[in-house]
């Protein structure tokens, strides 16, 4: 964890550290490389199967290429430990709000679980990890280019958390709540540049989602074409109170 020196006194005061990496770097090659991974990222999600499988592993190999050759540092992206223990009221804060929807969604019947416990349990382990790959595409990848081309920091995270939300487009509950965190996300991240402490708070706010509202409402959590393809199947999608058995499949 990091010392209080490590801290940045305000967002605006890390902005600095994020521009060491960008001497002798070009703005053009900085809005090159975000209109190259957040077009590959559109592509994928508003391509329809089996192509979309195949562009998802050309946008990963473009992200981890422009990674590597345009490389800002491990604490710039905040892959090092620093700041994690000082960061730990993110999650905790972000458990707080989760456990407030869960009672308010009990409350309305709401409170379900997405194709029984097992299913759940497979799919939001994997969602735990797509969780912090979605934070280190947003600070790491975006905010950090959006630093350099933007002198305002507060301006160049509200740009970084509206593409994030875009990328989250026609669903109309994922959208603003993306918006409303992604904002949040990179002004926390200026202030402890720390992805672990954010890549936990997500998934917790996620799961959340998921727990809270019927899949009918936000089509199971779908973006892009997904969310238009999406079929309704009631025996998947309808809410089942976490006291009453699971129906069998």
């Amino acid at each position: 964890m990091g010392s209080i020196e490590e801290i940045p006194t305000s967002p605006i005061d890390s902005v600095a550290s994020g521009r060491v990496a960008s001497k002798g770097r070009g703005r053009t090659r900085d809005a090159l490389e975000i209109a190259v991974c957040y077009g590959l990222i559109l592509l994928v999600i508003w391509t329809p199967r089996p192509y979309q499988r195949w562009l998802w592993m050309v946008a990963v190999a473009a992200v981890i290429v422009i990674t590597c050759i345009s490389f800002d540092g491990l604490r710039a992206m905040g892959l090092r430990r620093t700041n994690f223990g000082r960061s730990l009221w993110i999650p905790a804060a972000a458990l707080l709000i989760s456990g407030a929807a869960i009672a308010i969604a009990a409350r309305l019947g709401t409170l379900h679980l997405p194709g029984g416990i097992l299913a759940f349990f497979a799919t939001y382990c994997a969602y735990a990890i797509w969780s912090g790959v979605q934070q280190f595409l947003l600070q790491g990848v975006f905010l950090l280019r959006f630093l350099r081309l933007i002198p305002n920091a507060m301006l160049a995270a509200l740009t970084a958390a509206a593409l994030f939300a875009a990328a989250h487009l026609p669903n109309p509950i994922l959208t603003p709540i993306t918006l409303l965190w992604g904002t949040a996300a990179c002004l926390l991240f200026l202030r402890y540049r720390n992805v672990y402490t954010l890549a936990i708070a997500h998934a917790i706010f996620g799961i959340s989602v998921a727990l809270t509202i019927p899949g009918p409402v936000d089509h199971n959590m779908r973006v892009g074409l997904g969310y238009l393809t999406y079929a309704h199947h009631p025996h998947f999608d309808r809410p089942y109170p976490l006291s009453n058995p699971l129906p069998k499949p």
